[in-house]
């Protein structure tokens, strides 16, 4: 399990720059006029490198060099789900610690105090997205990969206000309390396991 998880990392560290550049560019792009841009800059960040990551892999045909490996499929996608965790933990972290910079080094933005709770809501939304988008990739792969990324980085930019707006109303409206979050965080974490299992299906059944 190890060495997948390092295969993947190993895999991307060409593609390093292509992760900094989502970094400037989306810091660039919404931290000056967004009271969210915590948010953006670490979800689309995240989920960016979690693309990219995937196109690697249809790319160099990484899958089909990985099954006549002495590993399993189930343990082939356990490392692409806990590699995604680990991206989205880069980019939601990377995303905070810059932010936390621009408000000692920049107070003229007025950039909001964030807390470990935007840091955790952030978290569960780069979750929703992968457990929606593995199964998709896993199921159509090459040919619908690209097209399966196009379409969720569309979604994202149109649905970026909207969510904005109810991450905003829900905290006006004081539902950010224990009980709430604890029933969001287990419905996330119940969605992400039970995407989980049907990826594993997917891509057992999957003729390579």
């Amino acid at each position: 399990m190890l060495n997948l998880l390092r295969k993947d990392f190993i895999v991307l560290k060409s593609s390093l720059w292509t992760i900094a550049l989502y970094l400037v560019v989306f810091s660039f792009a919404f931290i000056p006029g967004s009271e969210m841009s915590m948010y953006f800059v670490g979800i689309y960040t995240a989920f960016g490198s979690i693309m990219l990551a995937t196109m690697i892999d249809i790319k160099n045909n990484n899958h089909n060099f990985l099954v006549t490996l002495p590993v399993s499929r189930k343990q082939i996608v356990k490392a692409k789900y806990l590699s995604a965790i680990l991206y989205a933990l880069f980019g939601v972290l990377t995303s905070y610690g810059i932010h936390k910079l621009v408000k000692l080094n920049y107070p003229e933005l007025n950039k909001p105090h964030y807390s470990i709770l935007d840091i955790a809501i952030s978290m569960g939304i780069v979750l929703v997205l992968v457990s929606i988008y593995m199964p998709l990739f896993y199921a159509l792969s090459k040919k619908g990969a690209a097209i399966i990324n196009t379409i969720f980085m569309i979604c994202l930019i149109i649905l970026a206000q909207p969510a904005a707006y109810l991450l905003y109303v829900a905290g006006d409206k004081g539902l950010s309390t224990a009980p709430v979050i604890s029933a969001v965080s287990v419905a996330i974490i119940a969605l992400f396991l039970i995407s989980y299992i049907i990826t594993i299906r997917l891509f057992e059944r999957k003729d390579l």
